[in-house]
């Protein structure tokens, strides 16, 4: 998959549905516009079409625009509630995402950090 391994990088979905007519340049402008974020600073921003099954992501690596689209052949994704604006994910709740598993109903054990030793 893309280089989401370091730390820093962050997954916005866009809450609200997408005309998935819009291109690059479009889902760019919106990212600058709606979701008061810079489209160029390397975190992915994902989109979702009014259909459930499709979703598209954008990212810069560095040298260029990657778009990804991907759609479902059966099921559908797993959205968030519609509501303005955006919330971030964890990149394992992304993966799951994106392979179409329901990211919502997976339980991430709190795990306590050790003290340190001394």
């Amino acid at each position: 998959m893309i280089g989401l391994s370091p730390n820093g990088v962050k997954i916005m979905v866009a809450t609200q549905p997408v005309d998935f007519r819009r291109g690059m340049n479009g889902l760019v402008a919106l990212v600058a516009s709606a979701l008061a974020a810079d489209p160029y600073c390397g975190d992915v921003f994902v989109f979702r079409a009014r259909r459930l099954d499709r979703l598209r992501y954008i990212y810069w690596d560095g040298s260029g625009m990657i778009l990804t689209t991907k759609w479902l052949e059966s099921g559908k994704f797993a959205w968030p509630p519609i509501r303005d604006g955006a919330m971030q994910m964890t990149r394992e709740q992304f993966a799951l995402l994106v392979a179409g598993i329901d990211w919502t109903k997976v339980k991430q054990s709190l795990v306590k950090r050790p003290s340190k030793v001394g």
